[in-house]
């Protein structure tokens, strides 16, 4: 086993740790303030970033689960445990986003006879600072470690900056005598985490029906033809263990070669995409020419 992949593992928990205390934080300070000050925007915002700590939660529990070696029910490891605790969080920040829409759409037909107080536009400029350094740093941990999961909880991160901000122009255009912007913001925000949603539940699913992306395909069947020995290439196909990639490829030799011969071109390829290109694992069919 890599022991250098469980090591990223390991420290791509800290950036799930980090978003969690951030959102926790932020969480309670956006609910409390939104419920002192009226403001819809600004609760439809916290209710956001809980659901948010339920997406780190899952990642951080993906990435502990991914950590565990291969046992006598899982033959090739647990990698997918990420990608799984990923598509239940995206179902559960659907229901909180269809929530938010719900109760913004009753406040706006109801209609809002006052501004909320500045201070929640003020509140959403903070938040909006804080979770873009913890944006920084999850991605540039995402990047030393090579992880998918933490470079989507950066995403994660940066979109509720964004969210923030739009919070926070929301509540001070509702200080010119529209109070009902700050309804329409929290609609907005509602339907920012449907899409976080199902981009999140996209991705998942698509990995865990062994979806690859296939410009890789392409970049990785010219590199196997380019090696020494290969005259042509039967069958390529790839899919993803949590970040990890698994290529399948039949190549097509001389058929003159002995076992060695064809074994040596066989380990080439696997030397080339695994040092070369951070390929996991390459499964490797020789037939001849």
């Amino acid at each position: 086993m890599n022991t250098e992949k469980y090591h990223n593992l390991k420290l791509g928990e800290r950036g799930a740790i980090l978003s969690i205390f951030a959102y926790i934080v932020l969480s309670i300070i956006k609910l409390l303030v939104g419920h002192m000050s009226d403001s819809a925007a600004l609760k439809a915002d916290g209710l956001n970033n809980t659901t948010d700590i339920i997406a780190s939660l899952a990642v951080l529990i993906g990435l502990k689960l991914a950590r565990k070696p291969p046992d006598k029910n899982h033959r090739y490891g647990h990698w997918k445990s990420e990608t799984i605790a990923s598509m239940t969080a995206s179902f559960i920040m659907l229901a909180v986003g269809i929530q938010v829409l719900i109760d913004a759409g009753s406040s706006l037909f109801e209609g809002s006879k006052e501004a909320p107080d500045i201070i929640a536009a003020y509140t959403g400029v903070v938040s909006a600072i804080a979770m873009y350094f913890v944006y920084r740093y999850n991605k540039n941990l995402a990047l030393k470690i090579n992880s998918k999961a933490v470079m989507a909880a950066a995403k994660d991160n940066i979109s509720d900056a964004w969210v923030s901000i739009g919070t926070a122009i929301g509540i001070f255009a509702s200080q010119l005598n529209m109070p009902w912007l700050d309804v329409l913001t929290a609609v907005i925000v509602g339907l920012l985490i449907c899409k976080t949603a199902w981009d999140i539940f996209k991705q998942a699913a698509h990995e865990l029906s062994d979806g690859f992306d296939e410009t890789k395909l392409v970049m990785y069947q010219k590199v196997i033809s380019s090696i020494f020995g290969v005259k042509g290439i039967k069958e390529i196909k790839g899919r993803n263990y949590g970040n990890n990639e698994v290529i399948d490829v039949v190549i097509l030799v001389n058929s003159t070669l002995d076992i060695k011969q064809a074994h040596d071109i066989a380990t080439a390829i696997e030397d080339v995409l695994m040092d070369g290109y951070g390929v996991y694992e390459v499964h490797v069919h020789v037939e001849p020419h």
